[in-house]
């Protein structure tokens, strides 16, 4: 059994200092894929010394973005971004492990912007997206996991007929970019195993959403078909405080 956990930190350097390194001996994952790590590896001073493993794909930026992973287990390689082609690769948002019968692809979808002003990026990134992921299956099946910006559904998030069309990550152009996703072959983990709403894993830090559960689920383990059978659990754990996202994770055989 293999044990994966995904989280939005929003900033490692903030949630270190919020009971990060109980949570991740707690847990106790093979594998923790974090996005937004807001931060370049040198300004971390603290490690986590039971996961020899480490790949950081910091933005450019300074205190933006980024991805990075942390595994006990010794990837066969690495890939940082889209790959050899150089699309998008000053944000920092993918880094893939390709392990013996799988790749694992840690991702930070684009927000599409406060009065969707990135719309049309979200758009480009969603097609290239799924173009790289589908160059990989050829090879292997796929893991995808991270914050995908998108609630699928209107069962996803609390308040689906306000922000649709309206707000990043319920219109029908991100919408339809997971759908894309759906139909070339991947299932979204968790409604494998849970079909009903008010499961979230992102509250706005306003207007006390997170209390009153007014959230959206945006975060995903998206699996190639191929693996549906060894999928043994989904999970997300609102519980765990740090963030405006909390964890999310998947167990398989």
């Amino acid at each position: 059994m293999v044990k994966l956990i995904s989280w939005n930190v929003n900033g490692i350097r903030a949630v270190w200092k919020k009971g990060f390194v109980d949570f991740v001996k707690a847990e106790n994952p093979d594998v923790l894929c974090i996005q937004e790590i807001k931060a370049h590896p040198d300004q971390v001073d603290q490690k986590l010394s039971e996961y020899e493993h480490h790949f950081w794909n910091s933005a450019e930026r300074p205190g933006y973005s980024g991805t990075a992973i942390f595994s006990k287990i010794k990837p066969l390689s690495i890939r940082y971004n889209f790959g050899e082609e150089q699309n998008h690769k000053e944000e920092g948002r993918i880094i893939t492990l390709e392990f013996d019968d799988y790749y694992l692809v840690n991702v930070y979808t684009p927000n599409s912007g406060r009065g969707l002003t990135r719309l049309g990026y979200r758009e480009e990134w969603d097609k290239l997206f799924l173009n790289y992921v589908q160059k990989l299956e050829k090879k292997k099946p796929v893991v995808i996991c991270g914050d995908l910006n998108v609630a699928h559904t209107e069962i996803d998030l609390a308040n689906p007929k306000s922000n649709y069309n309206k707000t990043a990550g319920y219109t029908q152009v991100e919408i339809d970019g997971i759908q894309r996703l759906m139909d070339a072959g991947y299932v979204d983990s968790f409604r494998e195993f849970v079909k009903e709403k008010g499961h979230y894993t992102f509250w706005s830090q306003m207007f006390n959403a997170r209390a009153r559960n007014v959230g959206w689920r945006i975060d995903y383990f998206v699996v190639s078909e191929k693996l549906r059978t060894r999928m043994k659990r989904a999970f997300i754990l609102s519980q765990v405080m740090g963030s405006d996202h909390c964890p999310v994770g998947l167990e398989m055989k």
